[in-house]
């Protein structure tokens, strides 16, 4: 299966919207800080002095011993005492409105597509469901590297034949997010994910 370059004519004619460098900029910076915020769990979590263990009992008596006076040791100068302001479990999650989103996509697309980063194939599937097969046919379209094939869907037997190429990734034209498409070398379209992506850019 040969592939042709995707150019600005051919986003054109599938009515894909692309922007160029003129403006989206801020938008990707936010999609892509919300898509990391979004993947931290917020669990870390640091115990107070009413949560360590330890009883009230003060430490030494309050005069005569030369020492500071203390309570109990749980306080946190002591070692195995609380923490003053440590983390607890919070949301980091951020929420990027949809025109942001449909921004963000234009500009990555753009760029990608006047970097001469995408190509278009009319169909793709690994028949055998052969690693081997998979390697070829893909590097008879790109040189090997980071590789993004978007799709509509892919049968099984090509979802088993790639899973174990480790610079290649299968993505639906549904689920394809901005993040991998920056990270991504070269991005292969199969030909049905030109609606799902027009859909998404209109």
């Amino acid at each position: 299966m040969s592939a042709k370059t995707f150019t600005a004519e051919d986003a054109q004619a599938a009515n894909i919207v692309l922007v160029g460098a003129e403006k989206g900029r801020q938008a990707v910076h936010d999609l892509v800080t919300a898509y990391r915020a979004n993947r931290r769990t917020g669990s870390a979590s640091t115990k107070t002095r009413g949560e360590v263990s330890g009883n009230n009992k003060k430490i030494y008596r309050q005069k005569g011993t030369g020492n500071a006076r203390h309570g109990d040791k749980r306080a946190p100068i002591f070692v195995g005492g609380g923490v003053v302001f440590g983390p607890r479990p919070r949301d980091y999650s951020k929420k990027v409105n949809k025109t942001t989103r449909r921004l963000a996509l234009r500009r990555v697309l753009g760029d990608l597509t006047s970097a001469g980063k995408i190509l278009t194939v009319d169909s793709f599937s690994v028949a055998d469901g052969k690693t081997k097969s998979f390697i070829a046919t893909v590097s008879a379209m790109t040189p090997p590297a980071k590789i993004l094939i978007v799709s509509d869907t892919f049968d099984e037997t090509t979802y088993l034949a790639g899973r174990n190429v480790s610079w290649v990734q299968l993505v639906t034209a549904s689920d394809v997010n901005i993040e991998q498409l920056l990270l991504a070398k070269s991005v292969i379209l199969v030909g049905d994910a030109l609606t799902t992506l027009a859909n998404r850019t209109a």
